[in-house]
């Protein structure tokens, strides 16, 4: 390499390692390549039939353990001990596995695509984002900073699905084909719910403070009931808004409203104008017995 290239090198390496900011002096290198295979290795953990490795249960589970313990080492604030953490999380993965178990279920009975359970856990991106936040939602009610985050942006990255770690997700989840779908820290999901792509579950304002600066925490995101179905490209926001068990939302609907038990919402484009709907067409929550 020409030497000046090299000195011009030399210049700009040290003039990147001087921190822009106070946070910027924490070290987090190899950090998030150390809370993937973590995650891969809990995942392996959780179906070993289906894993990616071939390492046995115990020994997958003893490197994940390994891994997260340096991972907490690196973001608990002291005087916290990781071996709290690891506890919890392992005295939960049986129920993990459990609400994963249901969740299959759920998209086995909920897809005529699927051609058994061995497909879903292997091909379905909704499963296996599903899986990595019901992991990651251990770890953030433990209140573990930064990790629980890390470990669903690594399912957003590899399925296109976002998923805060803090949403609160009932058993029989299923995320049919799942692209760009996105559900927030503050939402809740009763059980038996089923979403399409494109779905967001989202915040429709923010409190501001006098300076001009967000303010942070408060329920944001809405809260879905039971038995409920969301088509594709549906946009529900706000924490005040509930929508009831039983309701079926249609594609492409906005809703920053609250809609009563058994439902139908359907966009008003989308309507159209047979005998049947007609006389309901002023109508944004639709009886699903009239349809």
């Amino acid at each position: 390499m020409d030497k000046i290239l090299t000195r011009w090198i030399d210049r700009t390496a040290e003039r990147l390692q001087q921190p822009e900011t106070a946070s910027a002096a924490a070290d987090y290198r190899g950090f998030r390549r150390r809370a993937e295979e973590m995650t891969d290795l809990l995942l392996d953990v959780l179906s070993p039939r289906h894993a990616a490795g071939d390492l046995p249960v115990r020994e997958a589970l003893a490197q994940a353990v390994e891994r997260l313990e340096e991972c907490l080492a690196a973001v608990l604030p002291s005087p916290r001990q990781p071996e709290q953490v690891i506890r919890a999380l392992l005295d939960r993965l049986p129920e993990v596995r459990r609400l994963l178990l249901t969740d299959l279920e759920a998209a086995y009975a909920g897809d005529p695509a699927a051609h058994s359970p061995d497909e879903i856990v292997l091909c379905y991106p909704g499963f296996t984002a599903i899986g990595i936040y019901r992991l990651a939602h251990v770890l953030y009610g433990e209140n573990v900073p930064l990790l629980p985050r890390i470990m669903t942006e690594y399912a957003h990255w590899l399925t296109g699905i976002d998923i805060h770690p803090g949403a609160r997700i009932g058993d029989h989840f299923f995320i049919d084909h799942g692209t760009g779908v996105v559900i927030g820290e503050t939402t809740t999901i009763g059980s038996h719910v089923k979403l399409y792509q494109n779905v967001t579950l989202g915040a429709r304002s923010f409190d501001v403070r006098a300076d001009g600066s967000l303010v942070k925490g408060g329920k944001r995101h809405p809260d879905i009931g039971d038995r409920v179905v969301i088509y594709s490209g549906a946009t529900i926001l706000g924490g005040n808004t509930h929508i009831g068990s039983d309701c079926v939302i249609g594609g492409s609907v906005w809703l920053t409203h609250s809609v009563a038990a058994g439902k139908m919402v359907l966009a008003r484009a989308a309507v159209t104008d047979t005998s049947v709907t007609r006389n309901v067409l002023e109508e944004d929550a639709l009886d699903s017995a009239m349809l």
